[in-house]
């Protein structure tokens, strides 16, 4: 058995979302292969891409087919959750998920190609003439995703997407199905970043504007984010 959804302002993407099952493992171009395997499909004109998450060990099969929601379906969600509070995400189109009986097996998750062409990982790359006003656009993200209680378990550099756009910068965040909500406090926050490294100069930066925009001392920030980081200039490797 198959559940689907799609998203009520993609109608024209329903069929689409339907047939991934049947699809993805013959069609589409691969973007990372791996415990969960990305590709990007074209349909009705528009870049799609497509997250096809892993079977679960034999137990999850059985707790996300009746107890817990299956991650594709928790990453349409939480994007949904995003958009609507004015965090960027890619749009997401929709989720399929494949039901075996008990127990649950592949689900897929879609969203529109992001036109951000950039990652966090891009600044030990490359300088970017506006990078101050990048880092403070990611702190400015981060303190709105945390004054309205969303934690991203997994906020590391790919997962943070960022460009310029007629001279405003866009954040992008994706790979959302690990998100907790809860009250965060500042200790929280600023441990939140931990896997965001950067000179000293780049957290500095950072803390101060997440500590601004959320009311915290900034000394007491950026101490949590040395702290966090290992050292005042831990950089990606």
């Amino acid at each position: 058995m198959i559940q689907y959804f799609t998203n009520p302002n993609t109608p024209n993407h329903k069929a689409f979302i339907s047939r991934l099952p049947q699809i993805f493992d013959k069609e589409g171009e691969v973007i990372y292969e791996g415990r969960n395997v990305l590709k990007r499909f074209v349909n009705e004109g528009e870049s799609i891409i497509v997250k096809s998450y892993c079977n679960p060990v034999w137990f999850n099969r059985f707790v996300y087919r009746f107890f817990r929601k299956p991650k594709a379906v928790r990453s349409y969600e939480y994007a949904c959750k995003l958009n609507s509070i004015g965090v960027g995400s890619p749009k997401p189109i929709g989720y399929c998920v494949e039901h075996n009986g008990l127990y649950i097996g592949r689900t897929f998750f879609a969203c529109l190609e992001s036109e951000c062409r950039y990652t966090y990982r891009d600044f030990r790359k490359q300088e970017f003439a506006n990078q101050e006003d990048i880092l403070k656009a990611i702190a400015s993200t981060t303190a709105l995703l945390h004054e309205n209680g969303i934690l991203h378990k997994d906020y590391s550099a790919g997962n943070i997407l960022f460009d310029t756009f007629g001279g405003s910068v866009k954040i992008e965040i994706i790979d959302l199905n690990r998100i907790r909500f809860r009250k965060i406090g500042m200790e929280e926050g600023c441990r939140n970043f931990d896997r965001l490294p950067g000179s000293e100069k780049e957290l500095r930066i950072m803390s101060d504007e997440y500590a601004r925009l959320r009311g915290f001392n900034p000394e007491d920030c950026f101490k949590i984010f040395v702290e966090t980081h290992g050292s005042e200039n831990a950089y990606i490797q």
